[in-house]
């Protein structure tokens, strides 16, 4: 796998999903040397159960442990430490990762319990736990999320997982952009697996879930936040750290030239959008009928970024998505199977960057 691609792969069986990308990715032979350290590091952010949109589903866990296991190694460890405030182990718990790691005899490394060290980060001091510091080769394992501080939040901003709890009161201070940034010039990003499958709209602790039922993996964290962007429906330059990580050299930001690999189509999923009541109202504006879940996805986040600008009212005409519209007219739709619509706008699933772009255009906002 290369720095400029990006592996997409959709479904509902997470743990096989994960193993198909990592094949398809040949992490092993990127790792290399099965004495190595490996940690697995996801988000545990606060104690709530993964279905609502703040922490990483244990199937991802499950099968990127399996993975690992089945291709010789097995000097294994998953490390988090939770927000200010909350004890990982009260998130360990709701996450369900005691049976996960109990049953492939993996243990769990409290990094609130972590002595740490200072470095320099590309001229910022930045104390970070030294557990996270001795591991040969870091799997990185965010949320795609909002977050109502920095935007979005994904492979970046999950790093402050292995800082001390005083230095993440220190990057609020700090205003969270720039020690963001520097952070990840020292902290290991070897593989990204991105947990995409129901991520909250607005909030890092969750809530507002919306349902994508999609895993993606990336070699550059750069890279993956500016595509997150783009699923979100936001610009990059709406989250700064992103531009200045990439100013640092932590990676790139061009996603029209990253190498986009689908492991296979979006799955059917209509009916499982009734969501919470922020969902609910958007979901107005849709008129699903088949719609996959990564499809409609990317379209309640452009409705999102309609709503948060002003721009929905009440009386306009839904917006057609989904694969019972394939062969069939009509005024306005989004996804490749309402191509014969009048007004339609193409993509398996399309961005909610583009989304946003023609609805503005088509319903004249």
């Amino acid at each position: 796998m290369n720095q400029q691609d990006i592996f997409l792969i959709h479904g509902t069986d997470y743990k096989e999903m994960t193993k198909r990308l990592l094949e398809q990715a040949d992490l092993a032979a990127d790792i290399g040397d099965k004495q190595k350290k490996i940690a697995l590091k996801p988000n545990l952010v606060t104690s709530s159960p993964p279905s609502q949109g703040a922490t990483t589903h244990g199937e991802l866990l499950a099968g990127a442990i399996e993975y690992l296991q089945e291709h010789g190694f097995k000097n294994i460890a998953v490390m988090e430490s939770s927000w200010v405030g909350e004890k990982t182990g009260r998130a360990f718990q709701a996450a369900g990762y005691d049976a996960v790691l109990k049953k492939y005899q993996v243990p769990f490394v409290d990094l609130q319990k972590d002595t740490s060290t200072e470095y320099q980060a590309a001229g910022m001091k930045i104390r970070v736990c030294d557990k996270a510091v001795q591991v040969d080769y870091m799997i990185n394992m965010p949320v795609l999320k909002g977050h109502c501080q920095t935007t979005v939040t994904c492979a970046l901003k999950n790093n402050k997982g292995v800082i001390p709890n005083s230095e993440k009161r220190r990057f609020h201070t700090l205003g969270l952009h720039k020690p963001i940034a520097h952070l990840n010039t020292i902290a290991r990003n070897d593989f990204i697996l991105v947990d995409n499958i129901c991520g909250d709209l607005d909030f890092e602790e969750g809530g507002n879930p919306v349902v994508m039922n999609r895993i993606l993996g990336f070699k550059d964290p750069v890279l993956c936040d500016a595509f997150v962007c783009d699923c979100m429906g936001y610009a990059v330059e709406d989250v700064p750290y992103i531009g200045l990580a990439e100013r640092l050299g932590v990676g790139s930001t061009d996603v029209a030239h990253a190498n986009v690999i689908c492991l296979n189509a979006p799955t059917e999923a209509e009916g499982r959008f009734g969501g919470t009541r922020k969902v609910q109202k958007l979901a107005q504006f849709a008129a699903p009928k088949d719609a996959c879940s990564a499809c409609y996805g990317s379209l309640i986040y452009a409705l999102d970024r309609l709503n948060d600008a002003g721009k929905l009212n009440k009386g306009m005409e839904p917006v057609s998505i989904g694969q019972g519209y394939r062969g069939k007219e009509g005024e306005i739709g989004v996804g490749s199977c309402t191509s014969c619509f009048q007004k339609s706008l193409a993509g398996c699933p399309p961005k909610a960057a583009d989304i946003v772009r023609f609805l503005m255009e088509n319903w004249g906002i």
